[in-house]
């Protein structure tokens, strides 16, 4: 046997062994109870509170729900009052927790000071930054936005800046008791540079990188910092899609992603999204790219929007 037959040997070896390692740790993905294991006591170890921005609906709202249910008090925020106060009331009738609402719009610029001044002096265990903002609904190229200066504003206020400033409130109580917990909501279309959510997927790569980044500054420090990264969730800033073995509740989809929270800096959730994360970066870019996908995209998103808005005025008419 000469020596390049004993090197493609090794080489064809060091590759089975690879993807044998691979495989193995995908199989973890498919059982988080078994794997990532979390006593019924995580949570409230953790500290007294949680907190949730973007609280009044959709992922927000479930991640509230799923905390107090674990048996913490939570904090629930977002700009609509009426909203927060019936969550709150259902949450507190629903699980006995204490509910603190605190209502503030994060896409304007000096919100922080008045949300540390109204928390000072609570015991914040979890931090779930969920609050963020589309700016079209529609999906369309970067110059097509509709007030695009304002948009701009908008998407750095409340997916980036926002995160960074409550994670800066939060952090130190949580490395002067060693512990705590920090969820920054991200979106599966950040996994590769995504035309026509370019604005959205660029800020929700900062979400990824910053988490990661802090994870790995203060895992020492017994704290847990993730990003989840979901894809198909129902909710209103995905035009309320049907559910199905893609497209999760909000419910189903946090208490799925909470299993994922010893998994590592990164999640998407559940086992299809994670399913479909591999198979979306393995997808060549120029057939992601195409004119034909990409007017496909657009397409498809008009039309669902336009049969969502038909169901509803039909519902609204045989009610009335």
């Amino acid at each position: 046997m000469d020596l390049m037959e004993l090197f493609l040997i090794a080489l064809g070896a060091v590759v089975v062994v690879c993807y044998g390692v691979k495989l193995l740790l995908f199989s973890r993905m498919l059982f988080p109870k078994v794997w990532f294991p979390l006593s019924k006591s995580f949570f409230t170890s953790m500290g007294e509170w949680a907190v949730v921005t973007g609280a009044s609906e959709g992922i927000g709202r479930a991640y509230a729900f799923e905390l107090a249910k674990q048996g913490m008090n939570v904090v629930i925020m977002s700009r609509t009052k009426v909203t927060l106060d019936q969550v709150a009331k259902k949450i507190g009738d629903t699980t006995g927790q204490r509910v603190k609402v605190i209502v503030t719009d994060f896409m304007k610029d000096n919100v922080f000071s008045e949300i540390e001044d109204q928390l000072r002096d609570l015991n914040i265990g979890v931090l779930v930054n969920n609050v963020g903002s589309l700016p079209n609904f529609i999906p369309c190229k970067f110059l097509e936005s509709a007030d695009l200066d304002q948009a701009i504003t908008n998407v750095i206020n409340c997916n980036v800046k926002t995160m960074a400033k409550m994670c800066k409130i939060f952090l130190p109580g949580m490395e002067k008791r060693g512990k705590g917990v920090i969820v920054n909501i991200s979106s599966g279309v950040a996994s590769i540079p995504f035309p026509l959510y370019t604005l959205y997927a660029a800020s929700k790569v900062f979400v990824e990188r910053f988490s990661q980044g802090l994870q790995a500054e203060y895992k020492d420090k017994g704290i847990i910092i993730q990003t989840v990264a979901p894809f198909g969730v129902s909710t209103r800033l995905a035009g309320y899609q049907s559910t199905n073995i893609v497209t999760l509740s909000p419910d189903d989809f946090v208490k799925s992603s909470l299993q994922y929270l010893r998994a590592g800096d990164k999640t998407h959730g559940s086992v299809c999204h994670i399913v479909l994360g591999w198979l979306l970066q393995s997808i060549p870019l120029k057939v992601l790219y195409s004119e034909l996908m990409l007017d496909s995209l657009q397409d498809y998103v008009k039309k669902k929007i336009a049969r969502e808005a038909l169901s509803s005025t039909f519902e609204s008419g045989k009610k009335n």
